[in-house]
């Protein structure tokens, strides 16, 4: 089994609520699974059950390379939609499109916002990109924001808004009712999971670190060179 912790913590055994374990996806390795509830409940959460992503529609994640960013790109493009993400290097774009996504935007040399417009966006810069995510709305948009990486406080356009008929949503999942996030989970199980045992949507992961090393992974982290996730092993 493996389990959506929102949160989580630095242990060998834990006790969550039922609701929030999930069976491992057949062909899927435990350590590999082990990674997957939280990225996938995100993702889901966010671009499906919340922002209504749809077939034929336009939707862009920010840090493409990232474990949310690599699991958003396949369940996006698994169901119809046409998928831009934002990378820091040739490198990650490469990998982005190789997982499904149309188009990788550099965002060093290149500007978001020319490739639109979009339907949905998945932001985790916050402030820094929330001007820009606005402009970058079509008729309809909607922002998600679940990260400040970019800063808490910026300036929204309410007129930019009201004649695009856009939304901005804010979420996370560690702070949401028990019986929201076993509502998550079940959602996950019935329409991702099946993604997963046909090998239309796989795991990402950069690599796998000892506990013991735990630090090691923070740096792998902050350095941004990875791309999925980086996993703890014990």
């Amino acid at each position: 089994m493996c389990a959506l912790l929102a949160g989580g913590g630095y242990a060998e055994k834990v006790a969550i609520p039922a609701g929030q374990v999930l069976p491992v996806p057949r062909g899927v390795d435990l350590v590999e699974a082990a990674g997957l509830p939280e990225v996938v409940c995100t993702v889901w959460s966010n671009v499906f059950m919340l922002a209504g992503l749809d077939a034929g529609e336009t939707f862009l994640v920010h840090g493409g390379g990232s474990g949310i960013g690599t699991m958003a790109i396949q369940i996006a493009h698994a169901r119809g939609a046409r998928v831009l993400c934002t990378v820091g290097s040739p490198e990650k774009a490469e990998r982005c499109v190789a997982l499904g996504a149309d188009e990788a935007v550099n965002y060093k040399t290149d500007d978001f916002v020319e490739h639109g417009p979009y339907d949905v966006i998945l932001d985790n810069m916050g402030a820094k990109y929330l001007p820009r995510n606005i402009d970058a709305l079509g008729a309809g948009g909607r922002l998600v924001v679940i990260g400040m990486q970019g800063g808490a406080k910026g300036e929204l356009d309410l007129g930019k808004l009201l004649s695009k008929r856009a939304s901005v949503h804010a979420t996370g999942l560690r702070s949401r009712p028990l019986d929201e996030k076993a509502e998550i989970v079940a959602s996950v199980r019935e329409h991702v999971w099946p993604l997963l045992e046909s090998g239309d949507v796989r795991t990402v992961t950069d690599q796998a670190v000892p506990m013991a090393d735990a630090p090691r992974a923070h740096r792998l982290l902050e350095e941004s060179g990875h791309v999925g996730k980086i996993l703890l092993t014990v």
